[in-house]
């Protein structure tokens, strides 16, 4: 039996999952779990990859000390950083994180000089200020000595690639994120590298996941006394993986990944690059098996992640089993915020930003951790339903439920929320959607799987799958109203 080795790698932590299929059933084992924690050096917000590259190996060699014989390896990661490697391919700095407050009003400024038509024609991604096109434009506005220097651009899951076997490639589903990938040439986009002054020189060739990228390298197999073992580029956006092991049997469905971002959609064959899509800032990010993710990023659990910090510096500590609970207690549709409002993309006083939110649309402000995560929680779902029914338009279908996938729907009640909001059933499993993604396209590869139909046919057939049926479905689409009237969604 193929073992093979997802590492998983998230906004807040990371974790390598080892998977083997056994008796028509695939059977998942944690190997190793890190946290993931930005790391603000100065004024600037950094990952710190190195630290990360050690966890890739702390893990490898739990496999080594196991006595388990891998297959084959795979990495992905959240979307949009990157780093550089310089002459003698020497790494150039820690890379920023997405939320490195630097790159504010990066955005406007190259949607003033190259004018949103002409980026979405060629990209059909979503404005977004934290996208890659947008960092690279501020780099070389700043006249940063990482871009003269840059020989080679590498997304995150490439660079560690590259730590791990000495060759750099690339990925489809990640490099479409960037917005600088332009899907009708199947290429990176030459005039809009040009336009914010990148050499089209530094990016290389794009492969599709599925696809042969190395072997452990010679240092690394010495090192840690291992040995070399093939590495596969896989949907290495983890909102890919995701949604590679959604458990849908027919073609047509819609999905929710549910984490620290959520991300609502549905594949299609071709990505949707009408005016209709530009206006409703969707995304045509790379999936798999020549797949595009029509969808819209959604800013997700990060916004109660961001207030449990807060009251963790306040003193007071929340499991979020307790916020769940408090949450069920408090009361209903007191409040709403829309939960892409530019406040509450950086770290901080998250809390506040919600009180903020509120007096500034003259609603009375949620007082109390249980009430707080009511509202995030609400929103949610709320911004899910208007979001799906953008999703159903722009596809010209009408989906009969939402497949959550991710560590999200561990919160139950976001779950029967969503549902309730959505007024249709939400089938909620699994939970490691991305790293058994990984896995699924590591199978399809060796052989294992003859295809992502039978992948997901074996998703279905491993793990236990929740439904949710709405409920008071009067209730919440009074409030639907009150949610559309406040914020404008």
């Amino acid at each position: 039996m193929n073992h093979v080795l997802a590492f998983d790698l998230g906004a807040s932590s990371g974790r390598a999952m080892l998977g083997r299929i056994n008796g028509g059933k695939i059977e998942l084992e944690e190997l190793h779990r890190f946290s993931n924690d930005p790391v603000q050096a100065g004024d600037r917000l950094h990952w710190d990859i190195l630290r990360l590259l050690h966890e890739l190996k702390q893990s490898l060699l739990k496999a080594k000390h196991r006595k388990i014989k891998l297959s084959s390896i795979a990495i992905d990661t959240w979307g949009v950083d990157f780093g550089f490697l310089g002459e003698g391919n020497e790494l150039l700095g820690n890379p920023y994180h997405y939320r490195d407050p630097k790159v504010n009003g990066e955005m406007e400024k190259v949607v003033e000089q190259l004018t949103a038509t002409k980026i979405f024609g060629k990209t059909g991604i979503q404005f977004m200020s934290i996208n890659t096109l947008y960092q690279l434009s501020h780099l070389k506005r700043m006249d940063s000595p990482l871009l003269r220097e840059a020989k080679h651009f590498l997304m995150i899951p490439a660079l560690l690639r590259y730590f791990l076997t000495g060759e750099m490639h690339n990925e489809f589903s990640l490099a479409s994120t960037t917005q600088m990938y332009n899907p009708l040439t199947g290429d990176w986009d030459e005039e809009l590298l040009e336009a914010i002054g990148a050499a089209p020189s530094l990016f290389g060739p794009v492969v599709q996941p599925g696809t042969a990228v190395g072997r452990l390298s010679e240092a690394v197999c010495e090192e840690l006394g291992i040995e070399s073992v093939p590495v596969y580029a896989v949907a290495e956006h983890d909102t890919g993986s995701a949604v590679a092991a959604v458990p849908a049997l027919q073609q047509s469905f819609a999905f929710l990944s549910c984490g620290t971002w959520s991300l609502i959609g549905t594949e299609v064959k071709q990505p949707v690059l009408s005016p209709r899509a530009q206006e409703l800032n969707f995304t045509n990010e790379g999936g798999v098996y020549g797949t595009f993710r029509l969808l819209k990023n959604i800013m997700g659990l990060w916004i109660l992640q961001e207030c449990r910090r807060a009251w963790e510096r306040a003193g007071i500590s929340y499991s979020f089993p307790e916020l769940v609970k408090l949450a069920s207690e408090a009361e209903p549709f007191a409040a709403f915020i829309d939960v892409d409002d530019e406040r509450f993309l950086q770290p901080g006083d998250m809390p506040a930003q919600i009180t903020s939110y509120c007096e500034q649309t003259g609603q009375l402000a949620p007082s109390g951790a249980g009430a707080v995560t009511r509202v995030i929680l609400e929103s949610l779902a709320f911004k899910y339903r208007s979001a799906l029914q953008q999703v159903e338009e722009l596809s010209g279908k009408e989906y009969e439920g939402l497949h959550m996938v991710g560590g999200g729907i561990q919160n139950t009640l976001l779950c029967q929320w969503t549902a309730s909001a959505i007024g249709k059933p939400v089938w909620a499993g699994p939970v490691e959607g991305s790293a058994i993604g990984n896995m699924l396209v590591q199978w399809i590869s060796l052989g294992d799987i003859p295809d992502i139909w039978e992948a997901r046919k074996l998703v279905q057939d491993s793990f236990p799958i929740e439904t949710y049926e709405p409920q008071g479905e009067e209730q919440w689409e009074r409030a639907y109203a009150s949610f559309v009237r406040i914020t404008g969604r």
